[in-house]
């Protein structure tokens, strides 16, 4: 039954969501014809639709309000919109929702499949939440055999559909980035978590792309000249939140940005092709080109 709930408030929150204002006739109408509607209701009764407004408000910090000339809205709309674990979740459950109401469209509806990484997710979420350290069994790709040790989840972060986790391993100086999927076995200790109480996640990723991180570095300019075609992708979707258009004409743009360059991005750039070239750092434009030669070298050009 909570699951039921749970399903029907986040079904709610996209509805007001996409419409923007909608009147609880119209609400009903649309839960009349929706596949979570097992009761087979006409209209969702108006006490249980308030004590939805209000479970929304105290679960997802959602506020739903009423315009008497327009229906109700979201006040909070900026909130859906963010990279938060709030607008993740909300997507997630929202688009689990969408392929339950299409059951009959899944055929018709492609996923990439990436490599599970869920087995170890509650675990790890777990264990940061009761301040617990964890003896993990992991197999590297650098290694040939798998090695077990303690170690001190700081966060979690998803990148390319993959799970990540940033800690600190007891034996070694800086932090490292371990993905879930090479976890062979994971062990909760009767350790106390050690994790500086200043730690802000978002803060630390911030200067980079990706998960890979670089210990001593410190975030340079770069500069990129995209096709006039690739730029209206990175306007879409910037390669960084500190994404800058400094120069846009016809047949080109320049973009700025102030992160550091690491082997992420470098993969980033160069799956890109021809439509983006680096025009600074001069080193890291060295790099790129250098990249460049040993893949017409494979092909032997």
């Amino acid at each position: 039954m909570a699951k039921s709930y749970f399903n029907r408030y986040v079904w709610l929150i996209d509805v007001i969501s996409r419409y923007g204002h909608i009147t609880k006739r119209d609400i009903d109408v649309l839960w009349s014809r929706s596949s979570l509607n097992e009761g087979h209701e006409t209209a969702i009764p108006e006490r249980t639709f308030h004590n939805h407004r209000e479970a929304i408000l105290d679960i997802f910090g959602i506020e739903i309000s009423f315009d008497r000339g327009r229906g109700y809205y979201i006040v909070n709309r900026d909130d859906l919109d963010g990279e938060g674990i709030r607008s993740w979740l909300l997507e997630s459950m929202s688009l689990s929702n969408l392929l339950r109401e299409s059951a009959d469209m899944r055929s018709r509806i492609l996923f990439e499949k990436v490599p599970s990484s869920s087995k170890w997710l509650s675990v790890i979420v777990n264990a940061m939440r009761d301040s617990k350290a964890l003896e993990m069994t992991y197999q590297s790709f650098k290694r040939t055999e798998p090695t077990t040790f303690e170690t001190h989840p700081y966060c979690l972060k998803v990148f390319r559909q993959r799970w990540y986790m940033l800690a600190r391993t007891i034996g070694k100086e800086e932090l490292r980035i371990y993905s879930l999927d090479r976890i062979i076995n994971i062990k909760v200790l009767d350790k106390p978590l050690e994790v500086p109480s200043d730690f802000d996640a978002a803060e630390f990723f911030s200067d980079y792309f990706g998960i890979i991180i670089g210990h001593n570095v410190q975030p340079s300019t770069l500069v990129l000249k995209a096709t006039a075609e690739q730029a209206k992708y990175l306007e879409s979707l910037p390669l960084h939140p500190s994404q800058e258009a400094i120069e846009v004409t016809p047949d080109y743009s320049v973009f700025r940005y102030r992160l550091v360059p690491t082997f992420d991005l470098k993969q980033e750039i160069l799956s890109r092709g021809s439509t983006l070239e680096v025009l600074s750092p001069e080193w890291f434009r060295k790099e790129i080109v250098d990249e460049l030669h040993k893949t017409l070298g494979r092909y032997g050009q």
